[in-house]
């Protein structure tokens, strides 16, 4: 630990006015309720059900997991803070939130190349689909995605938890995040933003990017095969397509141009930490065949043992 004089942050959160309060602090319980609802729902779906051991779901559980987890370290906080007239939130604890954050986001930003590299098989490669995303070749995908994780948080959370605080410390927003917390440092940040745009930013620019890609080479693909398969490859694809852009716009907005004059951002991450958790569930469910045979499965079991 640093000797830090500030030994806490005063987190300004999202609004001042108490009716915008009390409705911001019940959609986000029920977004929060339905993160865990859904993405639990989904993982007990491919946990339960035979037809969905596939790497496919393998994957789509782990990123369900993340998903539950990645908000589980912002959205309680959040309704919390809402109630109370002060928000306040310990040195310790903000730098816990903000490494967790970051470690949570490199898992899931592996976890959805490796679902494109899925889908990349599955389009262009069917008949070798199984021997190339094997079992052994998914849990790898998970290990290196935690793996990237603890690097991408630690190598910044390295230079911030050594910095000096000993003035204001005020959060401009719901949760602790690099870029506003280097602001609050008694020392020159330009180094330090250089720091974070090159790891953070660097790291979703360049995602982002390999995956749209990926998907555009996979529709290539598919077109010069066969015109009229192109259709089908797009509503496949459409489900990760929507995931990706919800996810990584936020980040580059905050990480590739850093340290905002505006409060914008922490609005935007509302996307990563709320919206984009409770759709995954939606998005995966109903624009997916396998998933909604398997729940009609699922009914069909629940009345059978009824019966019996």
């Amino acid at each position: 630990m640093n000797d830090s004089a500030v030994l806490d942050f005063v987190l300004l959160g999202l609004s001042s006015s108490w009716e915008t309060t009390i409705c911001l602090t019940f959609t986000f319980s029920l977004l929060y309720l339905g993160i865990i609802l859904g993405n639990l729902f989904i993982v007990f779906l491919v946990i339960t059900d035979s037809h969905l051991q596939s790497p496919m779901y393998f994957l789509l559980a782990n990123l369900s997991l993340i998903d539950i987890s990645l908000s589980s370290t912002t959205v309680p906080k959040m309704v919390s803070d809402l109630l109370r007239e002060i928000k306040v939130i310990s040195f310790q604890s903000c730098m816990t939130q903000i490494c967790f954050i970051h470690i949570m986001g490199g898992v899931e930003m592996v976890l959805l190349i490796a679902m494109a590299f899925d889908r990349y098989t599955a389009i262009c490669k069917p008949l070798h689909y199984l021997s190339i995303m094997s079992p052994k070749i998914c849990v790898s995908f998970v290990i290196i995605g935690w793996v990237t994780g603890v690097i991408h948080a630690m190598s910044q959370f390295s230079f911030v938890i050594n910095l000096p605080f000993c003035g204001p410390n005020q959060v401009d927003s719901f949760y602790c995040d690099f870029p506003r917390i280097i602001k609050l440092a008694c020392t020159d940040e330009a180094k330090f933003e250089f720091v974070v745009a090159a790891n953070s930013g660097f790291m979703s620019m360049g995602t982002f990017f390999l995956l749209l890609l990926s998907y555009i080479f996979i529709l290539i693909t598919v077109w010069k095969r066969s015109s009229g398969d192109l259709s089908k490859a797009l509503v496949t694809l459409s489900a990760h397509i929507t995931v990706v852009v919800l996810f990584f716009t936020p980040c580059m907005f905050l990480y590739v141009w850093p340290f905002p004059t505006s409060s914008v951002d922490k609005y935007l991450f509302i996307v990563d930490f709320a919206i984009t958790p409770v759709l995954n569930p939606v998005i995966y469910t109903f624009r997916n065949k396998d998933m909604k045979i398997a729940i009609k499965r699922l009914k069909k079991n629940r009345c059978y043992i009824k019966v019996c």
